[in-house]
């Protein structure tokens, strides 16, 4: 384990001494420092397993990954808008800092399932779940996007709070197709060769996040609460039992989303690269 992957540890650690201590501060900010503390401590083991890991061989990416992250989040808090699933209370009162809660504690989010995927993957989870290879055709993807499309739309066009599932499983309809046409990684390119252990360490490390985000968001004092109305009578913290169905969907879709966006910007870059010689040879 690397130096920095105790510190993240220690940092969980002293954040739940300080939290369950009264510090009115860490109260605060306790899900962004939290979740930092977790990446850390995460990405340590996966080195000490791999050799590799997001934060050295891979922290390239995170001027990428962090403001996706936070952008990527934003979209379903839009959708939060329409269909009113969870509200925050006791955060920061000056903007300033609110707005730097928020984006904070948002660019955890896909460092946080990466890293749980990853460690799962680095410890060979599912690696021998196989199934029959599936080539989908041409046709049978383009209805899946199309699903996918339907199913975001579905809630935009009709508000309900019994809708959100729809939005946790469209994006993979309709994002997946577009990664195995780009050529990139995708779920639909691992079922033609049978391999599912990508999307099982992405959908069991959602639910292991889950079970933290709302374990660790119950005692924090700015924190979220939950209007789901499906069993919600039924709670383990602050979530309806339901709403724990979401976090591997989430996850998976998080996963599909990032590829995506990947893609789209190295062919944003190739061409932007491209232009001025085709502009020469005109």
């Amino acid at each position: 384990m690397p130096r920095y992957g105790w510190t993240g540890l220690a940092v969980i650690l002293v954040a739940e001494v300080l939290l369950f201590g009264g510090a009115p501060l860490i109260g605060t900010w306790f899900t962004p420092v939290v979740w930092t503390g977790y990446i850390l401590f995460a990405d340590g083991w996966v080195f000490a397993r791999r050799r590799r890991s997001l934060l050295t061989t891979g922290r390239h990416e995170l001027p990428v990954l962090l403001p996706f992250s936070i952008a990527s989040w934003l979209i379903f808090e839009g959708y939060n808008l329409l269909l009113k699933n969870w509200y925050y209370v006791n955060l920061p009162e000056p903007w300033p800092l609110r707005l730097l809660g928020y984006a904070w504690a948002f660019a955890t989010i896909l460092p946080a399932l990466r890293e749980t995927a990853e460690l799962l993957d680095a410890h060979d989870a599912f690696a021998a779940w196989r199934v029959r290879p599936v080539a989908l055709s041409s046709r049978a993807e383009a209805a899946l996007l199309a699903l996918g499309a339907g199913l975001l739309l579905t809630p935009i066009l009709f508000p309900s709070p019994y809708l959100f599932g729809l939005v946790w499983v469209g994006v993979i309809f309709l994002c997946d197709p577009l990664n195995r046409w780009l050529g990139g990684p995708s779920l639909l390119g691992d079922l033609r060769e049978g391999k599912v252990q990508t999307f099982w360490c992405w959908f069991a490390g959602g639910t292991i996040c889950g079970v933290l985000w709302e374990f660790w968001n119950y005692w924090a004092t700015a924190k979220w609460h939950y209007t789901v109305p499906i069993t919600a009578e039924w709670k383990i913290f602050e979530m309806p039992v339901a709403g724990y169905l979401g976090f591997g969907p989430f996850a998976v879709e998080c996963y599909v989303m990032y590829n995506l966006a990947v893609l789209l910007g190295r062919r944003a870059l190739r061409w932007a690269g491209a232009g001025p010689e085709r502009g020469a040879a005109r």
